[in-house]
């Protein structure tokens, strides 16, 4: 029974390709992706689980779960990433599920999960689409107080995962895809406009035209912020590393990290850095009682894409 597996924490950004950046950022970024990739492919995953967020094309408030394992799930192909079905794993998907509702975990279950960049783009990353090794998705909110689960509760989560994975044979490689700081132009639902809080309640399929709205609205978004419009909240690498030194050393630094308040998280690192919490679920459920060698880390702070950039690779 093989228990090897590997740990991904890498951030998304709907914008790369389409703000431009300057050169060395791009190939400096470029690089290390592509160290990341050659790492992926030299490990040879039988099994992926990826926790990622949503950006209100798959979930809505209507009915808002914090987590959810799909059985199938469906990229919707947003900004530049493939669309079309991802390769789940649906009986190991059941299969992880059952175990944690066992273990205590009250986790939904989607049986047609909709997803978008937050996942799509990690394997259009490491993979070139979305013809992968099976996956197990998982969903996190990471936009919609008061339902974003809380750090201890992902630390727990992951650490589930992990005993489920135990018993699983797979070489099996874990993707957080999120983070770190940032704060993009995604709504709430204490917007003003009653036509936006309906946009992010009930699930409908935007038109042509809404989807290049937004994507426009986000590009914008980031030029903004690449030019010091002081409306935008900056970007945090102090706080993206002291989550990637957390992450990387473990132990005693995971428990000083899982002691934030969630109040901390939004006013230092932005409304989306809750999206970090995959890269703690994933990590968490590495093997216990191995210390893990790092691989691999890089970070970029890039304005123009709305995102301090880390990528952090683990081997246990």
């Amino acid at each position: 029974m093989s228990m090897e597996r590997a740990f991904l924490g890498m951030s998304h950004s709907p914008l790369m390709g389409l703000n431009p950046v300057a050169a060395p950022v791009e190939a400096a970024l470029l690089g290390a992706i592509a160290q990341a990739r050659e790492q992926v492919q030299a490990f040879k995953p039988e099994l992926v689980v990826l926790v990622a967020p949503d950006h209100y094309n798959g979930f809505f408030n209507e009915l808002m779960p914090p987590l959810c394992i799909g059985t199938a799930a469906c990229s919707v192909g947003d900004y530049l990433t493939p669309p079309g079905e991802l390769h789940v794993d649906g009986d190991t998907a059941l299969a992880m599920a059952q175990r944690l509702m066992d273990e205590d975990f009250d986790i939904a279950i989607s049986r047609r999960m909709v997803v978008d960049h937050g996942f799509a783009q990690a394997l259009q990353l490491l993979w070139g689409s979305l013809d992968t090794p099976p996956v197990v998705p998982i969903f996190l909110n990471a936009v919609a107080q008061p339902g974003i689960p809380r750090l201890r509760r992902c630390r727990q989560l992951g650490a589930a995962i992990g005993r489920f994975l135990d018993n699983v044979p797979q070489r099996t490689l874990l993707i957080g895809s999120g983070g770190l700081s940032h704060e993009p132009p995604v709504p709430t639902l204490a917007h003003p406009d009653p036509a936006v809080r309906e946009r992010i309640t009930f699930r409908r399929e935007p038109t042509p035209s809404e989807r290049d709205a937004k994507t426009q609205r986000v590009m914008a978004a980031g030029r903004a912020l690449a030019a010091g419009d002081p409306a935008m909240k900056p970007l945090n690498p102090a706080w993206d590393a002291r989550w990637m030194d957390a992450l990387e050393t473990g132990g005693a630094a995971l428990d000083a990290l899982c002691a934030l308040s969630e109040d901390s998280i939004e006013r230092e690192a932005g409304l989306s850095a809750h999206e970090s919490k995959s890269w703690l679920v994933a990590r968490s459920a590495l093997p216990a009682g191995r210390s893990p060698r790092c691989t691999l880390r890089h970070y970029q702070a890039i304005p123009e894409y709305i995102a301090g950039f880390g990528l952090l690779c683990l081997q246990a």
